[in-house]
């Protein structure tokens, strides 16, 4: 096994490997993370295969590792070509976690600002079609989604760690009995001890989602408690200021975003195509105001494709999709 992980180490630094080998050598850093002997082995051929520089794997001006895909739409055996990433930072997690002594993690903040919250504030932000693994300074992890940013503290006070989130992560929170973790997002605090949970909170979208998959979560809007969910649960928050309206129920999976999954339950076409717009870095225009505000639930694989995945929504719009000065326009 040992030979083996080198072999793909070095393929994929190489720009070299298969859709096939690309796949296996991806399982066996998911399998790091509850297999100790595949952990150290992982380890080990990083140290003797890592290349700083690779045109593959770098670490950015920031300290953040960039990692990118292959061409999915090549023969299983044809070698992969270089093209930037929508679905291997959940490896990058891995390898964050593994081997938590690499640059990437030791990421050197942005600009720092004050505000009359927290004091000192550091932020990092993803662009579209970009993912990004942190640890906070309390351990927390935290994995930030496509055109997103986090402002959060290099120092936690005492008695309270606070967070302001625009857009979606997903957080396993370090537990600690008498600090309570608070991630602001516009008008609704969600708080938490120590759990798991995804936020989904991004500007002009019609609902803010919080969702759980371990623990207890609190969720207040203008500090009143809207709802507190535990495991599988999830709850919609309005994000209009005529209207405070919850729906809470359960769910299957708290961050399908990580899994390569594009979901959406009784969500609008406007708030489905600026997802997919962050998504994939696109332009995409709804002409029909009426289309724009019709309500629908899908799922799409990340890695279909923007235009696979158009054609599902005007398959159930009833519409048409045309390509015209690089941008999509659903008519």
């Amino acid at each position: 096994m040992e030979e083996r992980i080198k072999y793909l180490f070095k393929q994929y630094l190489n720009n070299t490997c298969t859709r096939k080998e690309f796949d296996e050598f991806f399982s066996y850093i998911n399998a790091a993370a509850h297999n100790e002997l595949v952990r150290e082995l992982i380890k080990k051929a990083y140290e003797e295969t890592g290349q700083p520089g690779s045109s593959l794997t770098y670490v950015d001006e920031l300290g953040n590792l960039v990692i990118t895909k292959p061409d999915w739409n090549k023969p299983a055996d044809a070698p992969i070509k270089r093209k930037r990433s929508p679905m291997l930072w959940v490896g990058v997690a891995s390898i964050a976690i593994l081997l938590g002594g690499l640059a990437w993690l030791n990421f050197q903040l942005r600009p720092m600002k004050k505000t009359e919250h927290t004091g000192v504030l550091a932020k990092k932000m993803t662009g579209r079609s970009e993912y990004r693994y942190m640890l906070l300074p309390d351990s927390t992890q935290v994995w930030l989604n496509a055109a997103s940013s986090l402002e959060y503290p290099q120092q936690f006070a005492e008695g309270k760690r606070e967070v302001y989130l625009t857009g979606e992560a997903y957080f396993d929170v370090k537990h600690a009995d008498k600090q309570p973790f608070l991630i602001h997002t516009g008008k609704v605090t969600t708080m938490v001890l120590g759990t798991a949970f995804n936020i989904k909170a991004y500007p002009g979208r019609e609902n803010i989602i919080v969702s759980v998959s371990r623990g207890k979560v609190r969720v207040n809007y203008n500090e009143k408690e809207m709802a507190v969910l535990t495991q599988g649960q999830q709850v919609k928050v309005s994000n209009s200021i005529n209207a405070i309206i919850q729906k809470k129920q359960a769910i299957t999976e708290a961050a399908p975003w990580q899994q390569g999954n594009l979901q959406y339950d009784d969500e609008t076409i406007s708030d489905v195509v600026a997802d997919l717009e962050r998504n994939y870095d696109v332009i995409i225009q709804v002409q029909s105001d009426a289309v724009a505000r019709e309500r629908i639930s899908t799922t799409f694989r990340r890695e279909i494709g923007i235009e696979h995945a158009l054609k599902v929504l005007c398959n159930l719009t009833d519409t048409r999709l045309k390509l015209e000065n690089n941008k999509y326009v659903i008519q």
